[in-house]
């Protein structure tokens, strides 16, 4: 998947290059800062006094010493103050400096934090947004994998009027009670005593004729509706948030059949509406469900028009759920 958003601890990531969320100076601080050059060592200080510091919005990079990643970019976000200083384009500006700069050095995965929320004082669910938008858009042109690090849960609340709305969405449509059947069934099917193994019979000649007569699979309804919006392979997996060699399994195998999350992350992808989505989905032999926040999450995009995949993962991180892609 290109861009996750997951809680971790950044300074144990196992990628090409992490980014720090530095000040000016680059000589260490506190809160990410300094807990980067507290695992990586005083090398990183020592190489660190040579770059002569860093502007707001720009990014630079050093070695990665003791920590897991090879490499470290340094990036100066904002200082909040109100937001009329342009404190959004400042940090836009670092986020894409940051991925610039790991694009030229080769670097195939990366790690940000959410840069200025934390003494920098910029509200987190914005910075939460800025740094999806930019991501997001610089991986629409771009193979590299890219890790959101959120530390604590508190960085990340449902407050704004967007999420507001899907939660009220949710709570029309969730049916808490159909999960209590469901858990039964599945209790009952895995504790019940086997049955006895009855003998071989011959495939019926009906059936043999049923299935030489199988539907579109879920690629082929895929692949046709790729072609049928005049997109690229390359455009399609990479709105849809999926990685190139997963997309090259799906293409090369007519019977492939995907997770759930990557089918509707394909759906969204093509921007298919409500009915079609559910039929794509159906063709990998799954349904949009209301016994499932997951589900209902996605279904209120699809509803609303909005099929853009990184804004459906921030609110499905949002709800604690898995994310779209593969």
């Amino acid at each position: 998947m290109p861009l996750q958003i997951v809680r971790n601890d950044i300074t144990k990531m196992k990628v090409d290059t992490i980014v720090n969320a530095a000040n000016e100076s680059l000589l260490g601080g506190g809160g990410v800062d300094g807990a980067i050059h507290r695992a990586a060592g005083p090398e990183l200080l020592q190489e660190c006094r040579t770059l002569g510091g860093c502007r707001t919005g720009q990014a630079k990079i050093t070695k990665g010493y003791r920590l897991p990643a090879q490499y470290v970019i340094h990036t100066v976000g904002p200082v909040w103050r109100g937001g009329s200083h342009g404190e959004q384009a400042l940090l836009v500006s670092a986020y894409r400096s940051s991925l610039e700069l790991a694009l030229a050095c080769h670097c195939e995965t990366v790690a940000f934090p959410l840069i200025s929320s934390g003494v920098y004082g910029y509200p987190k669910d914005q910075a939460l947004q800025v740094a999806v938008d930019t991501i997001g858009n610089f991986l629409l042109d771009h193979e590299m994998t890219v890790y959101l690090v959120i530390f604590d849960r508190a960085a990340y609340t449902i407050g704004n009027k967007r999420f507001a709305d899907i939660a009220a969405y949710i709570d029309d449509r969730y049916v808490a009670e159909h999960t209590a059947p469901e858990e039964a069934y599945r209790q009952s099917v895995l504790f019940a005593p086997p049955m006895a193994a009855e003998p071989c019979r011959a495939v019926p000649e009906g059936l043999n004729q049923a299935l030489s007569r199988l539907d579109e699979s879920f690629s082929q309804m895929l692949l046709r509706k790729i072609d049928e919006l005049g997109m690229t392979d390359a455009q399609c997996y990479k709105k849809a948030n999926i990685d190139r060699k997963l997309f090259s399994k799906i293409r090369s195998d007519v019977h492939y059949k995907p997770s759930k999350p990557t089918a509707m992350a394909f759906a969204v992808a093509l921007e298919l509406p409500l009915g079609e989505a559910r039929e794509l989905l159906s063709k990998a032999g799954f349904a949009f469900s209301h016994a499932s926040k997951f589900d209902i999450i996605v279904e209120y995009f699809i509803a609303h028009g909005n099929y853009n995949i990184f804004e459906i993962n921030e609110a499905l991180f949002a709800f604690d759920q898995s994310l779209l892609g593969g």
